[in-house]
Parts: C-alpha cells; structure tokens; sequence
C-alpha cells in the first residue's frame, strides 16, 4: 500500500490516543476507515473528528478480547465498505504488577485484549485483505516488546507475543507472495489514555512507591503527541516496513535491545535498588 487514497481501513482501539490520531490521519490522506471501541463516547467523538472529509466514516462497539465479535466485525466492514485493505490491531491495555502479585484475572484480562486481540483482528481481516488485491496488517506492539521491565512481565509478555506473532506473519507474507504485507509498530512513550485506565497492584509500592505514584510517572514518559505517531505508522506501512519505531525513546530502547542481557538487566536492578534506598523502602 503506498498510498491511502480510496482504500478502507479497519482500527480497533479507535475512541482515543493512536488510534483516534490513525483515523483523523488517514481520513486526511483520503482513506474510508471503519472504527471500533469498546468506549461508545470516545469512539463517537473520533468519528465525529473524521465526518465532513468526503470519505466513508463507520463505527462500531467491538471487544477485541471477542473473537466470535472481532469476527463479525471483519463481515460487517466488508458488507458497508465493499472491501478492506488495512486492519490496525490497535486495542490495549495496562498493568502494573510483580509476578508475584499479579493476578489471574488481571493477567487474563491483559493477555486478552493485547494478545488475543491482535490475534483475533488479524486473522478475522486477513482473508478479505487477500480478497482485497493489496492489503496490509498493522500490529501494536510496545517498546516493551523489545526490552523487558520489572512490574510489567504481563505487558511485556503480550507485546513481546505480538512481536513474535506479527513477524512470523510477514515471513509467511512473502513466501506465498501475498499481495498482503504486515508492520510490527514499537512505540515508545504516546500521550494516549492507557496509563489513566490501567490496573496497578498495591505490591508495585515495593519498586514504584504507591500506585498514584506510579501513574503519574507512567504518564510523564508519554511523551510523543499520538497525532506524530500516526503520522510515522502510515509513513512506514507506505514503506512496507518490517518494524516502526515510533518516538525517540523507541530508538533508545531498541539500542538498548541490542546490548547483552546481563547488562541491561544489572542497570535496572541497581536503579531499581537505588530508589528504593533513597526512599527507605
């Protein structure tokens, strides 16, 4: 897809951050997107931001976590857009947890909307992309889907999967000669809605201080507008690009990637250890 012009996209996760800022951006380049949320309010707002472009603007309340729903949906864009050439798998959540405290459900809850999610989107749309002509699958991974973090194993497992996930897909892309391509998309710090809504374990007072504390720290590390970052998504699908680095962060991290993990891994326990001194904890 090296242009946007008069093709569909689907994105789930559509009511705010990143994907809100993917469909006022594609709306922009002259795509018709078809949106969905699991938030009625904020996926009625982003809609709103994309009517009056001239384009084909469709909404709907999906869970991702849903695959029979996700399903439904991939069938419902079709029969309202006639086709699809791009799914955003866009969906996600948060959580603040040691492994030892983690628990069940929160863990479940995560792994189905960050894993299972991209799973189901990807697999529900892949068909009729192929249908399509040219198609392309985008993925959300994480800057945590390159370096793991302590108090974020839940998070870093699913991304780390959607990693794994989407670059098998892509290898297997182009052993069929697929007329469908797919992005893996490390973003770093995007000032989104997810640290607000995120689930934070009273245990994390142990490596963060208290929960409001953690939060707020997580939210001073989102940095990139989400507008900037779909701006760098769309120019690196135009590319056909195996991975996208979103932020300067993103960068940081993937250096970081590349280092031995005894290195990276001693830093963050000494910094962890440092704080917790300094904090008489």
């Amino acid at each position: 897809m090296e242009t946007f012009e008069g093709r569909v996209a689907a994105i789930t996760g559509a009511g705010s951050g990143i994907g809100r800022g993917l469909a006022q951006e594609l709306v922009r380049r002259g795509a018709h997107v078809a949106l969905s949320d699991i938030d009625e309010i904020g996926l009625a707002e982003t809609a709103a931001r994309c009517e009056g472009a001239g384009v084909k603007v469709s909404t709907a309340i999906i869970d991702v976590a849903d695959r029979a729903a996700v399903h439904a949906w991939a069938e419902q864009v079709v029969d309202e857009h006639g086709t699809v050439n791009m799914i955003v798998n866009n969906a996600g959540v948060a959580l603040g947890a040691t492994v030892a405290d983690v628990d069940y459900d929160d863990f479940e809850w995560l792994m189905n909307i960050n894993f299972w999610g991209v799973v189901h989107g990807t697999k529900a749309f892949l068909p009729h992309l192929e249908a399509s002509g040219e198609g392309h699958v985008v993925n959300i991974s994480s800057v945590f889907g390159l370096v793991s973090i302590p108090t974020q194993s839940a998070y870093n497992a699913a991304k780390f999967a959607v990693r794994g996930f989407t670059d098998a897909l892509r290898i297997e892309l182009e052993i069929d000669r697929s007329c469908v391509s797919a992005t893996t998309v490390h973003p770093g710090g995007i000032k989104t809605n997810i640290a607000r809504n995120a689930r934070m374990s009273d245990a994390l007072a142990a490596f963060d201080g208290d929960t409001i504390t953690a939060n707020q720290e997580f939210e001073k590390a989102l940095r990139t507008p989400p507008e900037k970052a779909a701006r760098q998504i769309l120019d690196a699908v135009a590319k056909n690009r195996r991975r996208a680095l979103i932020g300067p962060d993103a960068r940081v991290f993937d250096g970081v990637s590349r280092l031995p993990a005894v290195l990276y891994q001693r830093l963050l326990v000494t910094g962890a250890r440092r704080r917790a001194d300094r904090d008489g904890r």
